[in-house]
């Protein structure tokens, strides 16, 4: 069953983080979380997502900025709250179970931070709770080194729920796991996560682990947030050229604006565009997904790779100007290396445009 909990919200204002002796890893980052939603944190190593996501655990100090959850500060230049009194929980990238303790009583230890006066059979109770969430009733008496990753994964989100936190934080879960695995735990621990409604951040480099998980995205690079939105928000209107290409990939066709102030004009056809401030003749990249290329007979452009996934092929296409472009379609008419095709834009959204 669903355990309620009291549900915090986290805002993060004006935040920087740095380490003696280096520049910012965290650089002036503004950032709010609603109480009961998902949100992940997107990026490449070291942009600073984990150093965030230490920050509002207590873990790191931040340089400045404030930090509030549940509306209380936890973190400003006047006020510093230890990482065991925030109600935050935590699971690390390895899990960090106890070896010598068994299942239960590795999730028995997250109630260290109870009131005293729990009694033994309140938490021997709370424990059962959390084994069923987790569905490891079978293994409480195993110790982690007999555990498949998966397993281990969900004890340490466990004993992260154990004390009833009001804000979980996840700092990549999944990264140790190997990609079959990672899907099925991924689907399990969103399960849960949605189950017991707990407010969560977690920190992912991995563009489908944060679109799957995560009501919404924080995508950031080199210390700063770049934007925040729904995974469909930062899939089709990305609001610079970089996230653009790092949360899908990205064909970028060169196009001019013509006297239609809503169409571009490329060497796929005119494609209607959100565009930057430009002059008729003026240079612009067009963003055009792999999935709003159609492909047909003709003599565009030369098929150089296939790539089959059985739900749909990838194509890389070269056109007579050496430019690359990939293509995704259904694998209903399938399309052979060498083979010569005609490219066009087929898609009724209107699509973003950056200056080139």
């Amino acid at each position: 069953m669903p355990m309620k909990r009291a549900l915090a919200s986290v805002d993060v204002n004006s935040l920087s983080v740095a380490y003696k002796g280096s520049p910012d890893v965290v650089h002036d980052v503004t950032l709010s979380i609603s109480p009961g939603s998902i949100v992940a944190l997107l990026g490449p190593s070291g942009c600073g997502k984990t150093s965030l996501l230490r920050a509002i655990a207590g873990l790191e100090r931040p340089r400045c900025g404030t930090i509030t959850v549940g509306g209380a500060v936890v973190s400003s230049a006047s006020t510093w709250v230890k990482p065991e009194h925030r109600q935050i929980g935590m699971v690390f990238q390895d899990g960090a179970l106890f070896p010598h303790l068994t299942v239960a009583q590795n999730i028995n230890f997250g109630l260290r931070s109870l009131s005293t006066g729990v009694s033994r059979s309140g938490h021997a109770h709370r424990v059962d709770e959390l084994l069923q969430l987790v569905d490891l009733c079978d293994v409480a008496d195993r110790l982690p080194d007999t555990l498949s990753g998966g397993q281990a994964q969900r004890v340490a989100l466990a004993r992260s729920l154990a004390p009833n936190p009001s804000v979980l934080l996840l700092d990549e879960p999944f990264s140790a796991l190997d990609a079959g695995l990672r899907t099925h735990v991924r689907a399990e621990v969103s399960r849960i996560l949605r189950d017991i409604g707990v407010t969560s951040v977690f920190v992912t480099h991995d563009q489908d682990e944060a679109f799957v998980l995560g009501d919404r995205v924080a995508v950031m690079c080199e210390g700063q947030v770049e934007q925040v939105g729904t995974p469909d928000e930062l899939y089709r209107t990305p609001a610079t050229r970089w996230v653009a290409g790092f949360v899908g990939e990205a064909n970028f066709i060169s196009g001019s604006r013509t006297s239609n102030p809503d169409k571009i004009h490329t060497a796929l056809g005119p494609i209607a565009v959100e565009t930057p401030s430009a002059e008729p003749g003026d240079n612009i990249a067009v963003l055009v997904r792999p999935e709003q290329i159609a492909l047909s007979p003709g003599d565009d452009a030369e098929i150089t790779t296939v790539e089959y996934y059985g739900h749909d092929v990838r194509y890389e296409l070269l056109l007579p100007d050496g430019t690359v472009l990939s293509a995704r379609a259904h694998p209903d008419r399938l399309h052979q290396r060498g083979e010569r095709v005609a490219i066009s834009f087929e898609s009724s959204a209107t699509t973003t445009a950056f200056p080139s």
